[in-house]
């Protein structure tokens, strides 16, 4: 059974430390294994939800099931749920359609000038955090460049690289896999593919 206090503790930390340090990837599997499996989304995606969303946020889950996923999420946590563009939160399962990535990158928040904490985190699922096509990372708490390798489909790239391109604004992401790991791309963070 998960603890509420010490588990999720220690999966915040390592979230954090992902966070502050783009493209490493942090295991949450002590956490995630304490869950009931669901199949509609991974171990880890609910041990996030259950870290990032109390009575004061909003979320949206984007995936087959979606209704009752977001009831069971909903349940968990308190938190209330509202549209792409409104939330705080937004859950991308690994059962969403193909290009669900990018469309809710088009319509997540980027916060304002005056407020950039009004943006929202996107959660996205992947087939796997590691293996897929390289990609190379500038940015704050990367020291020169490091690698990352993402199993992705689609032009969320883009999407993000645009969206983040006026700083403060911008979208926070954070991916995760069927492993219960987690790599996260802060909205400060360039990315461009490898070219060889």
């Amino acid at each position: 059974m998960l603890n509420q206090v010490h588990d999720i503790q220690q999966a915040y930390r390592r979230v954090v430390d992902a966070l502050s340090r783009p493209g490493t990837i942090q295991d949450l599997s002590d956490a995630a294994r304490k869950l009931d499996h669901r199949a509609d989304c991974y171990g880890v995606t609910l041990v996030l939800a259950r870290m990032l969303l109390d009575t004061e946020v909003t979320f949206k889950v984007i995936g087959d099931n979606e209704d009752e996923l977001t009831q069971h999420i909903s349940r968990l946590t308190y938190a209330k749920r509202a549209e792409v563009q409104e939330a705080d939160y937004i859950f991308v399962t690994h059962t969403a359609v193909p290009g669900s990535l990018s469309e809710a990158l088009k319509l997540a928040r980027m916060g304002e000038m005056n407020d950039p904490h009004l943006s929202a985190t996107l959660i996205a699922e992947l087939p796997n955090v590691v293996g897929g096509e390289r990609r190379l990372l500038r940015g704050p708490g990367i020291d020169q460049y490091t690698m990352c390798e993402m199993q992705t489909t689609g032009d969320w790239e883009a999407v993000r690289a645009e969206r983040n391109a006026e700083f403060p604004l911008g979208v926070d992401m954070i991916f995760a896999d069927g492993s219960h790991r987690v790599l996260a791309l802060p909205r400060t963070t360039q990315m461009e593919k490898e070219v060889h």
